[in-house]
């Protein structure tokens, strides 16, 4: 008699006598950093090729700023449809099918001839994106079990996600030095297919109970508003923020995004249950991650442009030179594990939001003729490894706090907050350094605008710090033993 194929479940796969159960959730705990890794190195990793796009496809300026931007867009504008459609349909499911999305979408921009094709698959590329991104974390906490080994877990892909953003500069100049432009995207093919093949082995199927329902009109709103919002960020950079051009497209977004809420109070199975944030742990840690994302996705992008235009250093050499930083958001992502069961996660938080402040800080005193020790290797490390503490508790409360059911959103949402932190610190300190740079190009002005983004982002990671002290939970107490009594 053929017995049917059966679904591997976390279960069976924790009991497979040809793996140890230890060695097999460390596999689930790769693969989901891995897939992790390429999305959020695909933020980053096309800025050194895109002058190489712009000979080879005819783009124009505006044109080379959606290469980046529309993936950006696409990526947190789907994120939370992605996150709850992991709760529904199934954790591996979704992340199988958002990395394959994501890497066909890489063969058609590595093969795009026209612009338009390029944006097209870039833009694919980032719904890929934010299908699997949510299932990554969520894979992550359902396979290890709570304590000491998913909070290393969980530092392990804060980790990976932090050097996908900050290795982007580096891998993109090896690529287009010794290959093209094109292989910044093909790369992505065979690092997925082999992605691919191990989720296929070694992951385990998880989802929400209930039914399979999603909240299409919930999601339709919350997807248009974000990325109507995150439109009208971009347009900062080109227009200024009293501008139509900015002004409309903001306020869209905020419109639709208040009929998003409205909407789902009233839904029956909504796409996002706003009784989530009634939990502290997770509304906290959404608000203070966003402020994070916000300053350090500025420090790579001001950090390239210093090393390039003020300190001549070529692309290579530029990604080269922030390798330290990258290894120091990986050292403060796993350091903070062992941090948080000695002075718990609300500390550990404000402890690496404080050391990143004084990096920023430090970092906004560089000069137009300073050395590599001084004005990027110190500030950049102290930059990066205090972001690297501080995101790893916020990533734990953020899913910790929310119900089993909801884990996927919790993800998406934790995520997303960062994701759109990032892209609206971005829009905000290009602003100021425009402001202060007025125009001109000379080694002095510029290093004045890149300063005034420094000295901002310090002051935003200071009251982060405050905001993390005041808000976060308080670690719970353990109960005193009873006195026993005396004779």
């Amino acid at each position: 008699m053929t017995r049917m194929p059966q679904t591997r479940t976390a279960k069976d796969s924790a009991t497979d006598p040809s793996i140890s159960p230890p060695a097999r959730l460390w596999l689930v705990v790769l693969v989901a950093c891995a897939g992790q890794f390429l999305v959020v190195l695909d933020v980053s990793v096309v800025n050194v090729a895109l002058p190489s796009m712009r000979t080879a496809l005819g783009l124009t300026a505006p044109g080379l700023q959606w290469v980046v931007s529309v993936y950006s867009i696409a990526f947190a504008g789907f994120m939370l449809l992605g996150g709850r459609a992991a709760d529904l349909f199934g954790r591996k499911r979704m992340f199988m099918a958002g990395l394959a999305l994501f890497t066909l979408a890489s063969v058609a921009g590595g093969l795009a001839t026209e612009g338009w094709q390029l944006l097209a698959a870039r833009a694919v590329q980032g719904l890929g994106a934010a299908v699997l991104s949510p299932s990554t974390l969520t894979l992550v906490t359902a396979a290890v079990p709570a304590g000491p080994a998913r909070t290393r877990a969980v530092g392990t892909w804060t980790a990976v996600g932090a050097a996908g953003g900050a290795a982007g500069g580096f891998v993109g100049g090896v690529l287009v030095d010794l290959l093209s432009w094109r292989w910044v995207l093909l790369i992505n093919v065979p690092v997925g297919a082999l992605v691919l093949l191990g989720a296929f082995c070694w992951l385990g199927e998880s989802r929400a109970g209930g039914g399979r329902r999603l909240d299409l009109p919930g999601a339709v709103l919350v997807t248009a508003g974000l990325a109507t919002l995150a439109y009208g960020i971009v347009q900062t950079e080109q227009s200024g923020w009293a501008s139509a051009a900015t002004v409309l497209p903001l306020a869209a977004g905020a419109l639709l995004l208040l009929v998003f809420v409205l909407v789902e109070r009233r839904a029956a199975e909504p796409l996002m249950p706003l009784r989530i944030f009634r939990t502290r742990a997770v509304s906290a840690a959404n608000v203070t991650m966003f402020l994070c994302g916000s300053s350090s996705f500025g420090m790579w992008f001001f950090m390239t442009l210093y090393a390039q235009n003020v300190l001549g250093y070529p692309p290579l050499q530029a990604g080269l030179a922030l390798v330290p930083s990258s290894a120091a958001v990986i050292a403060g992502s796993k350091l903070a594990p062992r941090l948080m069961p000695l002075i718990g996660p609300r500390t550990s938080a404000v402890l690496g939001a404080l050391v990143a402040a004084t990096g920023f800080a430090w970092q906004s005193t560089m000069t137009a003729d300073g050395g590599f020790l001084t004005t990027i290797l110190g500030p950049g490390i102290l930059m990066m490894f205090g972001i690297g503490v501080a995101s790893t508790p916020l990533a734990i409360l953020a899913t910790t706090g929310a119900p089993t059911s909801e884990a996927g959103l919790a993800s998406g949402l934790i995520n997303t907050s960062r994701t759109m932190g990032g892209a609206l610190g971005l829009a905000t300190l290009s602003t100021v350094a425009a402001s202060v740079t007025a125009g001109a190009t000379t080694p002095e002005a510029l290093t004045s605008g890149y300063a005034a983004a420094f000295r901002l982002a310090a002051c935003v990671l200071v009251g982060t710090a405050v905001v993390m002290a005041v808000w976060l939970p308080k670690p719970k107490s353990k109960p005193k033993p009873e006195a026993k009594p005396k004779g």
